[in-house]
């Protein structure tokens, strides 16, 4: 699972400029007001805002903008418009792409992410069209220096865990999607928040596209992720890191 983590695609691409982060925060923050306004302000009582909370931590995140994004779902009618709506489609070559979005307009994000893949070569399909060629999983992620692998390992495997694997300074964490928040839950009492608790689609196969098609993949997932309705992109091509030939 560790070469198709969305975590590592997240981190070969968060050291980008300063605009990105601030996209990023954006991003977060939806995401945590929307959690908070769905359910209990409490993230003891809350696996959504609680994963959403670690997750806004672990990108470093200042304290203050997490309690207002917090304080902002108790205000009337922010956040009751959002819905999550998930787009498939194909990028260049047959590549499969799937995009998760949290949007309060929803003919504004059809249109748009419509016309990303209409310019990038590629085409929007119906739901689940690309979505067989994933699995659906929950991740959670850890720096190695939290534990020794070993004890690491014999602890989620007791919370409920498939596997873990270290990579990068990292360690993976796999669980069924529907366990993600007992896992996670579980670990956090002794080795604290994660860098990271969330649903995410794994490939089940990884394809390799000619170097002009990579390109032109990955300027459609720049331009989706760029586009503050979206939360998410997967794809099922291995695509190089930031700042790699493609």
């Amino acid at each position: 699972m560790a070469g198709h983590s969305q975590f590592k695609n997240i981190m070969h691409r968060k050291g980008a400029q300063d605009a990105k982060r601030g996209k990023l925060f954006t991003k977060l923050i939806k995401e945590i007001t929307v959690a908070a306004k769905q359910g209990d302000p409490d993230p003891s009582k809350n696996p959504r805002l609680r994963a959403a909370l670690a997750e806004a931590r672990g990108h470093n995140m200042p304290k203050d903008n997490i309690d207002r994004a917090i304080k902002r779902a108790a205000e009337v009618g922010v956040g009751d418009d959002y819905v999550s709506i998930r787009y498939e489609g194909y990028g260049p070559k047959g590549s499969a792409v799937i995009v998760e979005t949290l949007t309060d307009n929803r003919n504004r994000t059809a249109s748009e992410v419509r016309a990303a893949f209409t310019k990038y070569n590629g085409s929007l399909g119906e739901t689940g069209s690309v979505s067989f060629l994933f699995s659906y999983v929950g991740e959670i992620v850890y720096p190695e220096t939290i534990a020794p692998f070993d004890p690491m390992f014999e602890a989620a495997v007791e919370a409920g865990a498939e596997n873990l694997e270290a990579h990068d300074g990292h360690y993976l964490i796999t669980t069924h999607a529907d366990d993600l928040h007992h896992v996670a839950s579980a670990l956090s009492a002794p080795y604290g928040d994660p860098l990271q608790a969330k649903r995410i689609w794994v490939p089940e196969a990884l394809l390799t596209l000619p170097p002009d098609d990579a390109a032109t993949l990955a300027k459609l997932i720049d331009v989706l992720e760029d586009n503050d309705d979206v939360q998410t992109v997967y794809t099922n091509v291995a695509l190089p890191a930031q700042g790699d030939d493609v």
